[in-house]
């Protein structure tokens, strides 16, 4: 990871029932299972410096994910280094997966009409699975990457 610009994914861990507050979008209810948060970094440092924030998990509580990760356990990043800002298609393609939900509306999306950026499943979704059903809808987007360390799922 570098610090071009991106796309990137949150893999987080909760594993006991929680109440957290977000923001302005007020109080959510954090159930066990795997939350994936979708975000961008087209901004100064790139994906280095942003990913790097979130997985330090130390800095002001600006994003929605940063109320989230305050609680929840980081396990694994994805990302890519592509130029266009995928957030609303890997978000989609989450969505998609069997099980799947949008535990608050708006999460991560307050700059487009998606319902949002964060999806919760019961089980780790499948790398390959998400990769594969991403070029499937975007033949020209850039290699999808793991972070080192992230679990071979």
């Amino acid at each position: 990871m570098t610090d071009a610009p991106g796309t990137y994914a949150l893999l987080l861990q909760n594993e006991e029932r929680q109440e957290i507050e977000v923001g302005a979008l007020g109080e959510m209810i954090v159930r066990p299972g795997v939350y994936v948060y979708v975000g961008s970094a087209f901004g100064p440092g790139g994906l280095r410096a942003r990913v790097g924030r979130h997985a330090r998990g130390d800095g002001a509580l600006h994003w929605h994910v940063d109320y989230l990760r305050a609680a929840t356990a980081l396990e694994a990043v994805w990302y890519t280094h592509d130029p266009e800002r995928r957030e609303c298609t890997w978000a989609a393609v989450l969505r998609a997966l069997s099980g799947a939900s949008v535990p608050v509306d708006g999460f991560g999306a307050s700059d487009c009409t998606c319902p949002g950026h964060l999806v919760r499943v019961a089980e780790w979704p499948s790398w390959d699975r998400f990769r594969d059903h991403l070029h499937a809808r975007v033949d020209t987007h850039s290699a999808v990457c793991r972070a080192p360390g992230a679990p071979l799922s």
